[in-house]
């Protein structure tokens, strides 16, 4: 048992345990022994390319880097307002109850809608993004977000056209919320992500938190509607940056070059002996269909890499929205898959820690304007935007900590643990969300309910600490879900897209019902103490989640329910020189 870890005991080697930390993924500096791999030469120590590119001049790794950055900028810009329209009401909330003639509840409601659809799109979106790529999705997307927008703006007095609009705004929105941050691994290298994935996440994540902040200005000078019509006038400006300088990101590479897509000791790079040419071995899977560990032996290959006579396409063929297909799965298979996983302790637990703390921000976004707009204050909507400041300022914190800290806290462990590496080393992470989201919910709760007693710093600061614990949680979901299930990474990642979507959309026909009946004191004190239950789930799935993970090894749940894919359905390992 390392580190308070339970062993398993059926499977000596566990997916997900490799021997040194964050295996396949970490940037391998390149020696004499390894001179048929392709490598970085940028820097003053080559470094193993990972994945291993083709030779296809389509193949998006080849593309120059300056290229596959002002492709990831475009996607990160559109993100922003795609993104900045889940909390673009939140400051408006008493403006459009006047408006409308109708309650704060009916207003929340509004970004309930919203989420829903990026829920139910996100469901869509994803299978069809696997099969026919990203590129359709990305300018369908765009188009109507525009659309939408305008719509929102010209709904005027019909509450229900501005129901239907949300919904669309939502749908619009999912392509950037759900596949923006897997263009990365697209895009780049293992070694070149770690910053471009935080230029995403910021992107996502933190225009949330700062909309607010523009739209109480703007909606006091000259009307809520222009909040959308400002939306529509610059998503308008992007579309044709999208339609022109992003095309096709995914690409169908031989499976023995996705290096970086193999869990545990799926690949092992076999170094040259005496006599015995490098080659590299994937197989799919710590064990065959015998029930034996399948060994590599030692055969002298030639380097092959795929695609060396494929003709560089045409700029107007790149234009193209759809580029053939991109995998032979069956959609309706891809599209049922994340289903049956709920029922996985290790997602579910993922779901928890990242959907809850993010449920929890939507319910204070939107019963912020009660607090605020009411007694003893009396804020109107601009200085209630400016009270996103703290969150905002929470958001880029959570980015910092939980950057400094995951990397850092895993490799601490793994020298701690003979160098054994385990993804339950990442739920450390837990700890400052507990420690900074929790505090936040409390401090909320206490100071919000007794504004008379208490400065409107203390709220605004426990919400930017809340936030921040928000962000560290879905860091810490999200590295314990590809380090420990990469296998079902992807169907993990929509479990939480759906999980957390529907939960806030619950959250918002309640938040102010909640309110009313209980105060503010009362509510916060349940919903701190929720959270501190679901981080203190966090013991549990360390002290339990390597036997969790072979148990789920052996007794595949997709496979069960007739979900599995065809790749998963290869028992033999694969051996690919390269």
């Amino acid at each position: 048992m390392g580190l308070w870890i339970l062993e398993s005991r059926s499977m000596e080697h566990v997916p997900g345990t490799t021997r040194y930390f964050d295996d396949p993924e970490r940037p391998q500096a390149a020696t004499s022994t390894t001179t048929r791999l392709k490598c970085d030469t940028s820097g003053p120590v080559p470094i193993i390319l990972v994945p291993q590119p083709s030779d296809d001049p389509n193949d998006p790794l080849n593309w120059p880097l300056w290229k596959r950055d002002v492709i990831l900028l475009i996607l990160s810009i559109v993100s922003i307002f795609a993104t900045c329209l889940g909390p673009i009401l939140a400051a408006n909330t008493l403006t459009l109850s006047l408006y409308f003639f109708t309650k704060f509840t009916q207003i929340a409601i509004l970004t309930g809608w919203f989420l829903l659809g990026v829920g139910v799109a996100a469901i869509f979106f994803v299978p069809s993004a696997r099969i026919w790529g990203k590129r359709h999705l990305y300018i369908i997307g765009t188009v109507i977000i525009i659309i939408s927008s305008v719509w929102a703006g010209a709904s005027e007095k019909n509450y229900s056209s501005l129901i239907a609009a949300r919904v669309f705004q939502g749908i619009g929105t999912a392509p950037f919320e759900t596949l923006v941050n897997a263009a990365v691994g697209d895009l780049y290298f293992v070694h070149e992500r770690g910053k471009r994935m935080a230029l995403t996440n910021l992107a996502v994540f933190g225009s949330a938190f700062f909309t607010p902040i523009l739209v109480g200005k703007i909606t006091h000078t000259i009307g809520w509607p222009w909040t959308f019509y400002f939306v529509a006038i610059f998503t308008g400006l992007c579309l044709p940056l999208v339609i022109f300088f992003v095309p096709e990101t995914a690409f169908r590479r031989s499976s023995h070059l996705n290096t970086d897509l193999a869990s545990s000791e799926d690949v092992r790079l076999f170094h040259k002996e005496e006599g015995v040419t490098i080659q590299l071995a994937q197989v799919n899977g710590l064990e065959n269909g015998n029930g034996t560990e399948p060994h590599a032996h030692a055969h002298a290959f030639e380097p092959h890499f795929t695609g060396a006579g494929t003709p560089k396409k045409s700029y107007v063929e790149t234009l193209m929205p759809f580029s053939g297909r991109k995998s032979d799965e069956n959609f309706l298979k891809l599209l049922l898959r994340p289903f049956p996983l709920f029922a996985h302790p290790g997602i579910m637990w993922a779901c928890l820690i990242q959907g809850t703390m993010i449920g929890w921000t939507v319910f204070i976004g939107i019963i912020l304007g009660a607090v605020f707009l009411g007694p003893p204050l009396f804020w109107d909507e601009v200085q209630t935007g400016y009270a996103y400041t703290g969150a905002f300022i929470g958001a880029i914190f959570g980015f910092i900590v939980a950057g400094v800290l995951s990397d850092w806290s895993a490799k601490f462990m793994t020298r701690k643990n003979g160098g054994i590496y385990e993804p339950e080393f990442r739920i450390v992470l837990v700890i400052p969300q507990l420690l900074f989201g929790c505090t936040g919910l409390y401090l909320f709760g206490v100071t919000a309910s007794e504004l008379i007693n208490y400065s409107w710093v203390l709220p605004v600061f426990a919400f930017g600490l809340q936030v921040g614990g928000m962000v560290i949680g879905a860091v810490a979901a999200s590295l314990y879900l590809v380090d420990a299930h990469r296998d079902i990474a992807i169907e993990a990642f929509t479990c939480t897209i759906i999980f957390k979507n529907f939960f806030s959309f619950g959250l918002t026909f309640s938040a102010y019902d909640w309110l009313v009946k209980a105060g503010a004191f009362k509510t916060f004190m349940w919903i701190s103490s929720i959270q501190v239950v679901v981080c203190l789930l966090s013991i549990p799935m360390y002290v339990f989640g390597k036997r969790n993970r072979a148990f789920f090894h052996r007794h595949d749940i997709l496979k069960a329910c007739g979900l599995t894919s065809r790749t998963q359905k290869e028992d033999r390992p694969h051996v690919a020189t390269i």
